[in-house]
């Protein structure tokens, strides 16, 4: 695979700390639905607690029919950004990039430049794993000390939209419990890499937000 430019898409969602989630499922109407569209974005500490867990979901609110149907796009990269200065700027990512059948992961290694354009590693190359389809046995790789998935899954966020939109509204003044998941029975596509937290610096903080950036 040759290097190729890469510009940020309209979706990026950001998180910071050791352990938690960001989630973003209603965008402009140009990102929604396709493979530029992050949903959630997740980090936190393997069962094996030596590793760090990065989650990338893209494509929210399938339909089991829909779900059938949705791929990754080739043009399209998910990138990790890790910064583990404290500067909020990304010191290592990790890019996922599909071609063909497969998911081909790169880093977590220093980026050639910074912000919103990115060079796809490919000095750095991680490993790859077959895109797991809708229906049949997840498949997870694993290669120099990664575990790699990619593939659909249940959305896992939970939101009770209605009782959202009834408290905004003033005819409730706060959820209940147990809530109704609005996000019941809808798909995502995943991009799912675990990483030994050796290979993530010295810092016992990282702040981790996620882009897609689309082929130039």
């Amino acid at each position: 695979m040759k290097k190729t430019r890469m510009v940020v898409g309209l979706s990026l969602v950001a998180i910071s700390g050791l352990v938690f989630m960001a989630a973003d499922h209603a965008d402009a109407p140009a990102v929604t639905g396709n493979a530029s569209d992050i949903t959630d974005v997740y980090a936190f500490q393997g069962q094996d607690t030596n590793n760090m867990v990065f989650v990338v979901n893209t494509q929210g609110l399938l339909t089991p029919g829909a779900t059938a149907m949705a791929t990754f796009n080739e043009n399209v990269m998910v990138e990790i950004n890790i910064d583990n200065t404290g500067d909020n700027v990304e010191d290592l990512v990790i890019q996922a990039i599909k071609r063909d059948n497969k998911m081909y992961f790169f880093g977590p290694v220093a980026p050639g430049t910074t912000g919103v354009n990115s060079m796809v590693k490919t000095n750095a190359m991680a490993g790859s794993v077959d895109i797991s389809q809708y229906g049949s046995t997840p498949i997870i790789a694993t290669a120099n000390g990664m575990k790699f998935f990619a593939g659909p899954r249940d959305d896992p966020f939970f939101f009770d939209l209605g009782q959202f939109k009834a408290i905004l509204g003033g005819t409730a003044t706060g959820f209940n419990s147990p809530g109704t998941d609005t996000f019941a029975g809808t798909n995502v596509l995943s991009t799912i890499v675990e990483v030994p937290k050796s290979l993530l610096g010295t810092s016992s903080t990282i702040n981790v937000w996620a882009e897609t950036k689309k082929k130039q």
